[in-house]
């Protein structure tokens, strides 16, 4: 099935949206907005230039899909990834046959093939190796439940993938109860395979968060704050304080539960001399650091770097005052992950259940490419979307003041 754009802006002033610096279409609907609802996708580059979108399908009405579904997920129905493809450049997409039975997928390229890291209870990968059309029977990374994560940045360096995906702390804990596992494998290896991989212990943050308590962060009740939804990032800046000439670590910039809007928190991802892997404090000046001003930092966001403008680009939801709030997709930049600058409005729902978050962005010549998880008016609200969006930036690196 080929899509077309029922809306589409290159920019625009209207009402209270501001000025919108990227374009819309929606590539995704929901056959059933009440019970089946469309979560996050994810987007890469594939081979030769197309473009590939994964989209995880959950809600309590899922049984009416065809194909098999996970057997752990949002709801009992289990959740199911589908995939989209474009060969014009995001113009028209086009569905797949695949329906993978796992949800909470991480999407990325590694040697010849396409990998989607996801998990049903156990942790999963699945590979495509004709550049998405068809995927493998998903393979047992680890079988012990129970996993977590949303589609974040992985880091592609010096012949290595090297991603976090995040583990329930305890059976029973309240969420978000869970903690960054650093994971790492040769990107020309069979990556389906658990031996391939390295895996770090899971790092608990239930004491930092608690510790922070005197100094009002976090302000949720007690055993309620948490860190999830984790990107992996490399600096390249010789300046940056977080720079590692030996090459052996990355930044984890996570979403945190605190009662704070824009606050996250920032760790690091290590690989070790002897070749283990460590979730570990940051460092600035000589002083150890954890919460870090990141806008938009209640909800999950997704960052790249961009070498031709030497930039970090965040895209965050814009809280506008209140918690949790989805409905405005916003755009930053920062020359080091601390210091950010407002770029722009992406999109704007036309309604508080008709939100535009928990996207996924590539940087593809000069624009920025996007896809969100999103609702229109039918949505059951802002949380349950019924579409996924493709929004496109052009000449993003003009909006640098």
């Amino acid at each position: 099935m080929v899509t077309a754009a029922i809306a589409a802006v290159s920019c625009h002033t209207g009402g209270n949206n501001g000025h919108l610096v990227a374009s819309e279409m929606v590539i995704a609907e929901s056959p059933c907005p009440d019970s089946v609802f469309l979560y996050t996708p994810g987007i890469i580059e594939g081979f030769d230039g197309r473009l590939v979108v994964s989209v995880d399908y959950g809600g309590p009405g899922t049984y009416i899909l065809d194909g098999p579904k996970s057997d752990f997920g949002d709801y009992k129905a289990g959740n199911q990834i589908r995939v989209l493809l474009s060969d014009n450049d995001g113009k028209t997409w086009r569905e797949t046959p695949a329906r993978i039975p796992m949800m909470h997928e991480i999407l990325f390229k590694a040697g010849k093939s396409l990998y989607m890291i996801g998990h049903s209870g156990r942790l999963l990968i699945t590979r495509s190796d004709d550049n998405g059309e068809t995927w493998s029977e998903p393979s047992v990374l680890c079988p012990e439940p129970r996993w977590h994560q949303s589609c974040t940045p992985v880091d592609i360096h010096d012949g290595k993938v090297t991603l976090v995906y995040e583990k329930w702390v305890a059976d029973g804990h309240p969420w978000p109860g869970v903690g960054p596992v650093l994971m790492q494998a040769k990107v020309d290896d069979d990556l389906t395979l658990s031996s391939s991989w390295k895996f770090s212990d899971l790092y608990n943050p239930d004491e930092d968060m608690e510790a922070a308590r005197p100094s009002g962060i976090p302000v949720t009740d007690p055993g309620k704050a948490g860190i999830l939804e984790t990107n992996v990032i490399r600096v390249f800046d010789e300046n940056n304080p977080f720079y590692d000439p030996s090459g052996k670590s990355v930044v984890l910039m996570m979403r945190a539960s605190t009662g704070f809007p824009d606050i996250g928190v920032m760790m690091k991802g290590v690989e070790r001399p002897d070749g283990s892997l460590a979730v570990e404090k940051l460092t600035k000046n000589g002083h150890e650091m954890y919460f870090a001003h990141i806008p938009g930092a209640d909800l999950k966001f997704y960052v790249v770097y961009d070498p031709d403008s030497r930039l970090y680009w965040l895209l965050h939801s814009q809280i506008d005052g209140r918690m949790n709030y989805r409905r405005r997709l916003a755009l930053s930049y920062s020359p080091d992950l601390l210091k950010w600058t407002f770029a722009g409005l992406v999109a704007v729902g036309p309604a508080d259940n008709a939100a535009r978050h928990y996207a996924t962005m590539l940087i593809k010549g000069n624009d920025l490419l996007i896809v969100s998880r999103s609702g229109d008016e039918r949505a059951r609200g802002a949380h349950d979307g019924d579409i996924v969006t493709f929004h496109r930036v052009k000449d993003f690196r003009s909006l640098i003041y």
